[in-house]
């Protein structure tokens, strides 16, 4: 049993309490510190191993974890079975940096990079994309390592889409994309490497596996839990308590200020015309959107706060104080970037609120403030660690 996710601890503890106690079982999984959950005496495991590293950039902890698990794949024949867990997260906490003869990826440059791309504002696919080519690890190359046991992968999908590939980097499943476009995307948002990476990715030299390597044959892939899972689940609270419900998508991208801005519209509209939907209403959506950093010093902006946040405040600008209209943006592993809260809270007198404090929203979107905008307002939504991860999460209600 190997696996990286945010989920991971959970997963675990799942796979273990559901597994014969005479089968043979052991294993390593590697999740984000603090995400283990301990819900009674005697719940953790046993068999399996879980240990903790950092997230959302890697640290010493995620590579030890890495380099375990590659040593213990070593010893498989054809009779083994390997189980792979596998959730949003495990791109960090999973980390091997890419090495050759004479040299290789350090953690140290791995970590600059990590931090440039997750403050340029590049999608998610294409931040993943440059983490498989700079990995010893990612990309596939899990399963090559595996080979030649069978590997079947369980999968809660963090990403729009739901493509394994994308998915903690696809450590377990073939990868289409290429070193040229790894190079693109790191071109495209200015993302600097040390001489020797660049030369090897021009080169080809840090491939990954392709779709049709014969080591993937016989290998399998489930997903077992979805965005559009959660918006459903939602959609049938909000209609089981007498609410029109209507899920716009679960795979919606995009600066996440600008991504409110046009939930704002949308749900004036209804507010104000009862279009494109009937009121009272909950609008569902997911995804995964961007923050591009405004400010950016040693890797971080002057702000605190993550995607859900921002969203939020893009809300609070453009509804202008609409009557009648709630929301709720989270990330539903509960923490919202690298902060304690998961998300915040949207009222109809959220910028009225703001004004009599002194908040200005295009202040705090300046500096991608999200947390202090919100806890001025005692707005923050908190849950602690949820031990799951099924991307972003916001519900509007319009009344």
């Amino acid at each position: 049993m190997l696996g990286a996710g945010k989920a991971g601890g959970a997963m675990a503890q799942a796979v273990e309490a559901a597994w014969p106690s005479d089968a043979p079982l052991e294993g390593l999984v590697v999740t984000r510190y603090g995400h283990v959950p301990l819900r009674s005496p005697g719940a953790g495991t046993a068999r399996i191993e879980v240990v903790e590293a950092a997230h959302p950039v890697p640290d010493a902890a995620g590579l030890d974890a890495a380099q375990r698990m590659m040593t213990l794949t070593q010893r498989l024949t054809e009779n083994d079975l390997v189980i792979c867990l596998i959730s949003g997260g495990g791109s960090s906490l999973l980390t091997l940096p890419a090495q050759w003869e004479g040299g290789g990826v350090s953690l140290e440059e791995k970590q600059r990079i990590n931090r440039e791309l997750l403050a340029s504002g590049a999608t998610i696919s294409e931040i993943n994309c440059v983490r498989k080519h700079v990995s010893a690890i990612k990309g596939g190359r899990l399963a090559a390592a595996c080979a030649p046991a069978r590997v079947v992968t369980l999968l809660i999908s963090d990403v729009p889409g739901d493509d394994p590939a994308v998915v903690a980097s696809g450590p377990t499943v073939p990868d289409p994309t290429t070193c040229a476009q790894a190079l693109q995307i790191m071109q495209r948002y200015g993302i600097a490497v040390s001489a020797d990476l660049l030369h090897r990715l021009q080169n080809g030299a840090l491939e990954t596996p392709k779709p049709g390597a014969t080591f993937f044959a016989g290998n399998a892939v489930h997903l077992v839990a979805t965005p559009q899972q959660a918006l459903e689940a939602a959609a049938n609270t909000a209609q089981a308590a007498g609410l029109h419900a209507y899920i716009l998508s679960d795979e919606m991208e995009g600066e996440s200020r600008e991504v409110g801005r046009v939930h704002a519209a949308l749900a004036r509209a209804v507010a104000l015309r009862g279009q494109p939907f009937a009121r009272p209403c909950v609008i569902l959506s997911g995804g995964e959107t961007t923050v591009t950093l405004r400010t950016r010093a040693s890797g971080s902006a002057k702000g605190r706060g993550g995607r859900a946040g921002e969203f939020c405040m893009g809300l609070v600008q453009a509804l202008q104080g609409q009557a009648g209209v709630y929301a709720l943006a989270a990330d539903t592993d509960g923490i919202d970037g690298v902060e304690d809260n998961a998300g915040a809270w949207v009222r109809p007198d959220s910028l009225v609120r703001a004004q009599q404090l002194g908040l200005k929203v295009e202040d705090f979107l300046d500096r991608n403030d999200a947390y202090g905008f919100f806890s001025g307002l005692g707005d923050l939504f908190v849950t602690g660690p949820t031990f799951t991860n099924v991307n972003d999460f916001r519900a509007i209600l319009v009344l």
